[in-house]
Parts: structure tokens; sequence; C-alpha cells
């Protein structure tokens, strides 16, 4: 029987392309997450949100480049970064944004007000806040969906106050920022200053964010003789308080809230000698342990040499390798309580090496737990320092 060579010359070229079909769709058979971001990306914190930004694109750039696998299907992230100007109104603006536009099943925001806005609906839209600040109340609320990042400043209180008062003496000058942060840590760090016998000579909060000349402020803050400066917000205006209070006379100590960071002050107040007697967290280029100098070498190389990473930049890195860990070990990229169950798991098996912060693990109201590392400024040098000494 003669074959009819015309059939298989048109279904081999439709078999070919059957199979070639078959391989592509095999090939980008990959699923793309949206990991959100809403923070200050302009005005004067704008370098404390890129700092978070950064270490974020870097986790996701590496997780993407070892290869994600969630329930047998391969996962690429991607980062959306929105900028709310540290507005809380807008951070919720953002975030429904993101939720709903963009499908992300997390978000992280680096400011108490935008945490707060966040977590009225959180819950309700089935999204986790992954909240980078270090106030208390942040999981005192009892949200089922937030986790925070960085161990709570209440932890520091004490000891900082107690360095400063036995190197300048007992009489503190006020100049925190006025957003939400600054309020909670001023709100607790008063009433402890009193208690440990001090007295608290003057109060003047001032607009961090909206602000780079703060002479007139810090003046009369001065102008009642204090002998430690308590200050606090973002790095670079931070630094401008200091240096302008020197600038004024001011001869004291600082007491600085978390949130600043001593290696970027430096680069606005002309190096350390200015900022001599303060206490504060210690950066990230000064910790000797496997993950935080991993992460700095790596961070110079991605942002350049001259570039140090801060503790957002770290702490941010480190809690998206450990959500992607948990998408995997929960099975889905899109339940948000399933997700956020594994958080813990994910970070106490992170590896050394991509564990920046340290950290080990969550505690049962969403908090990571984590050893805080912290440092003076003595002898115009950052030394690091062991909380317990201080005490």
């Amino acid at each position: 029987m003669k074959k009819d060579f015309r059939t298989h010359r048109v279904m081999l070229p439709l078999a070919l392309a059957c199979a070639a079909a078959f391989g592509a769709g095999s090939a980008f058979a990959q699923e793309t997450v949206k990991i959100g971001f809403t923070g200050p990306l302009s005005g004067g914190a704008a370098l404390y949100g890129k700092n978070v930004v950064n270490g974020m694109e870097m986790a996701i750039k590496e997780v993407n480049a070892a290869g994600l696998e969630v329930a047998g299907k391969k996962v690429k992230l991607e980062l959306v970064a929105l900028d709310d100007k540290y507005a809380p109104a807008e951070a919720a603006i953002n975030a429904r944004r993101l939720v709903q536009q963009y499908q992300t099943p997390a978000v992280f925001v680096p400011h108490s007000g935008g945490i707060y806005a966040m977590q009225a609906f959180n819950e309700q839209e089935k999204f986790i806040v992954m909240a980078y600040s270090s106030t208390p109340k942040i999981t005192e609320t009892g949200n089922k969906l937030t986790i925070r990042i960085p161990p709570t400043f209440n932890t520091y209180i004490e000891p900082f106050t107690s360095y400063e008062m036995k190197k300048f003496g007992k009489k503190v000058g006020m100049l925190p920022g006025d957003h939400e942060y600054a309020k909670n840590w001023t709100q607790l760090f008063g009433p402890a200053w009193e208690k440990a016998g001090g007295t608290i000579v003057s109060n003047n909060p001032m607009s961090y964010n909206r602000s780079a000349d703060f002479y007139s402020g810090v003046s009369r803050v001065l102008a009642e003789k204090p002998e430690v400066l308590f200050v606090g917000g973002p790095s670079e205006p931070t630094a401008l308080v200091v240096k302008q209070a020197r600038e004024l006379g001011f001869k004291g100590g600082f007491l600085i809230m978390d949130q600043a960071k001593l290696d970027e002050m430096a680069k606005v107040t002309g190096g350390l000698a200015p900022l001599e007697g303060s206490i504060g967290v210690l950066p990230v280029s000064y910790d000797e342990r496997v993950g935080p100098k991993t992460f700095a070498a790596a961070y110079r190389k991605a942002y350049g040499a001259d570039k140090d990473p801060t503790t957002e930049s770290s702490y941010n890195y480190t809690l998206v390798h450990a959500l992607a860990s948990a998408m995997k070990m929960a099975g889905t990229t899109t339940d948000a309580a399933a997700i956020r169950a594994k958080m813990g798991d994910a970070l106490a098996k992170l590896p050394t090496d991509i564990n920046a912060g340290g950290f080990k693990g969550v505690d049962a109201v969403g908090g990571t737990l984590v050893d805080p590392l912290v440092a003076t400024v003595e002898g115009g040098k950052i030394k690091p320092v062991n909380l317990s000494d201080l005490k």
C-alpha cells in the first residue's frame, strides 16, 4: 500500500509546533509575585526609605537567582515600591493599591504611622504588614498579620539613660522628631529618664522630615543648659540637629533613637568628632558577625565601595529572604495567614550568611527575636558595646 507522504508533510510540522509550544509553556511556567513597599522616597527621610528598598532589592535578586519554587511552581519575586512621603494616610492608600492592583501578599513599611494606618484593614484585606519600626505598640495590638522587624526600642532606654547620665549628667534637653515613631519614643523615654533621677529641662519636638534648619529649635533647648540631648529621626536630619547644636556651643552627649545611624550621621556632621559622647545602635559596618559582614560586602558590591549599609537595609534584606522561605514552607504565595504562620520557622532556619540581622525567630505576638547591638562614640571612634554592660 502506497503511503501518503503529503499527510506526513502536514503532520510533522504540526507535531513539531505542538512540541515547541509545550516546551515553551514549560520553560515559562513561572508565577510572578509582587512584594510591596510603601515608605518615604522623597523629602527629608528619602535616604531612610531608599536604604530599606536597597536591602529588599538585593534579597529579591538573590532569591530569583537561586530559584524559588512554591508548591511545585517556579516563582519570581518583583518589588513594587511606592512613595508615601512619610505620611500615614498616603501609606494606607499605597497599601490598598499594592494589594488590589498588584495582589501583594505582604507590604513592607518603615514608619509607625503608616503601620498603624495599615493595621486598621490588613487583616480584612488579608495581607501581611512587614513593619520596620521598633515601636512596642505595633505588636501589642494583637494584629495577627503583622511582623515587627526590629527589636522594640524600650530595650535601649534604660542602658542608654544610664550611660549618658554617668558620663555627662542628669539634665536632658529633648529635641525629637514630631513623627509618630519619635512621639512613641518620647512618651517612654521621658518618664524613664525622670525615674532614673534625671530632669527634663526642655522639650521641643521638630519636623525632621520637612526642615533642614533647626537652629531656632535647638537654641531654645540649649538655653536651658542641658547636659545631654535626646534626638532622633532619620539619619540625615538627626545629624543636622547634632551639627547645629555643636555649632551653638553644646558640649554634652547625645542619646540617639535607633532610627538614626552613627555612620550615616558622620557623613553629615563632617566626621565622628561632633558625635563624641553619643550612644545609639551599632552600624552594620562595625558588626563582626558572619551575616552582617557578608551582607556589608555584598551591599558595597551592589551599590558602591563607598556605600555603607544600614540596619534598615540589612534587616529588610533578611526579612525578604525569610518571606520567600515562608512561602515555600507554606506552599502558597497568596495565603497571607499561612505565610505568616511560617515566618518564625523561616527566620530560624535561614543560613547564617544571609541572616544579616542575627534573627532567631518570631515571638508569640509577631516580633522578631534578635539580640540588638549598640555603640558609643568615644575618642572619635565607634565602639561596639553589649547592652548588658551599660546597665
